[in-house]
């Protein structure tokens, strides 16, 4: 057995920070990602981008997305991801899941080529969306448009999407448990179309998209992450495997849940903590102490320096890497939490461009570069921007903070970063 531990990352999709039991969701059955956050670490304050392809972008690449966000739908091949740097260290890699970035939507260079998921550091992949665009014909859950290492699957009516890829990582952990690995697994679960999945009632019926599935979704998304515990304690690598469990964004706007705290309508798309704040559990059973419920600011750019800290190496010196590990804090050590989390959105989205924006924020105040400035556990919708000629004990030390870092930050342009 080596001592570099394997890894799992797992990124829900469409799915904000209080919609699991654990984090404040008292109407949904969620024991496994529970159990996960009581054995380990479980950060309230981890901030995504709005949506997918921004977040999934800067996470592989661990850089802010005014340096290489070029596109919805889109990883531009001459970036470096994590799962490149870890598989030239050794470690055997797979992607399953959504993947969504190849170009499709605009149809960009090689946008029909298979090897681009290769080619981004994984020796092996089984996705949905990696040749072939959504459609009516091809979808992730009941009858899945699947492309596994160079193949269309066959599927039928009876299978289901999550079932396919959750088997394909427990094979492909089987076939590595004697070396390293890196197994990314950005889910299919919990976006739109909400539909019946096969724990439920109405499964196999074809039913239209409904809120209803909504937490039939998650809880299946939960067993998901069971059962691939339950996978790697059999095989005796739990304790030697680092178990990341996120989100990519906001829950979508047709879904409202009824919290702890009363009832959130979904902010997938905007930049209020309804669309950016997501959920963050890390459990590590050889080295982290269990049950840590932790404040620091996290933020989708920290994942890369992490992963490369956990596996023992250091980032090229020409690697421009905006994030901070937060490794020390999984072993229970004090770290360097950062003080401020920063976010430059432009999605490029259909004709979302209106919600284009940048802000930079800690726990309490968030400053936009056009000025606005929120108390955001106060007015958590950013609905009234706090008036300059009567601010809050502390805020005009926060602007002159959150500024700083804006100013630190290049200037917006509309041409960066083709």
């Amino acid at each position: 057995m080596t001592d570099r531990p394997s890894i799992i990352l797992i990124i829900t999709d469409q799915q904000r920070y209080d919609t699991i039991g654990a984090l404040g969701y008292p109407h949904v059955d969620t024991p496994n990602l529970d159990r996960l956050a009581a054995e380990g670490t479980r950060f309230e304050h981890c901030y995504s981008q709005p949506l997918c392809t921004p977040t999934r972008v800067q996470l592989m690449t661990g850089q802010y997305n005014f340096r290489n966000y070029e596109d919805f739908g889109y990883l531009r091949p001459q970036d470096a991801t994590f799962a490149q740097l870890l598989q030239q260290a050794g470690y055997a890699t797979a992607v399953a899941g959504k993947w969504q970035l190849n170009g499709l939507s605009h149809k960009k260079p090689r946008h029909d080529d298979p090897r681009r998921a290769n080619e981004a550091g994984f020796d092996e992949y089984c996705l949905w969306q990696l040749t072939q665009p959504r459609s009516p014909d091809a979808e992730r859950f009941e009858k899945p448009w699947i492309e596994q290492n160079g193949r269309k699957l066959d599927t039928s009516d009876q299978d289901y999407g999550p079932d396919i890829f959750a088997g394909f990582i427990q094979d492909f952990i089987t076939r590595k448990r004697d070396q390293p690995w890196l197994v990314y697994y950005p889910m299919v679960l919990t976006h739109d179309p909400f539909v019946p999945t096969p724990a439920s009632a109405g499964w196999g019926t074809k039913q239209k998209s409904h809120p209803r599935h909504f937490k039939d979704m998650i809880e299946y998304m939960d067993a998901i992450v069971g059962r691939l515990v339950d996978h790697l304690e059999s095989l005796g690598l739990r304790e030697n495997t680092i178990i990341l469990f996120t989100g990519d964004n906001g829950t979508h706007p047709s879904i409202t849940t009824q919290t702890r705290t009363g009832s959130v309508q979904g902010g997938k798309g905007n930049t209020t903590d309804a669309g950016t704040r997501v959920p963050f559990i890390v459990s590590w059973t050889r080295l982290s102490p269990a049950g840590v419920v932790s404040r620091d600011l996290v933020d989708f750019t920290d994942f890369f320096p992490t992963l490369l800290e956990a596996a023992g190496l250091k980032a090229p010196a020409d690697l421009m890497l905006d994030g901070r590990s937060f490794l020390p804090q999984l072993k229970g050590e004090m770290g360097r939490p950062r003080e401020w989390v920063f976010c430059h959105y432009h999605p490029r989205w259909g004709n979302r461009d209106q919600w284009k924006g940048r802000f930079a924020r800690d726990h309490r105040f968030k400053l936009y570069d056009d000025g606005r400035l929120y108390d955001v556990p106060a007015d958590p919708l950013e609905e009234s921007a706090l008036d300059t000629a009567n601010l809050p004990p502390g805020a005009m030390a926060a602007r002159t903070r959150l500024q700083a870092v804006l100013d630190s930050m290049p200037p917006w342009t509309e041409d960066r970063p083709h």
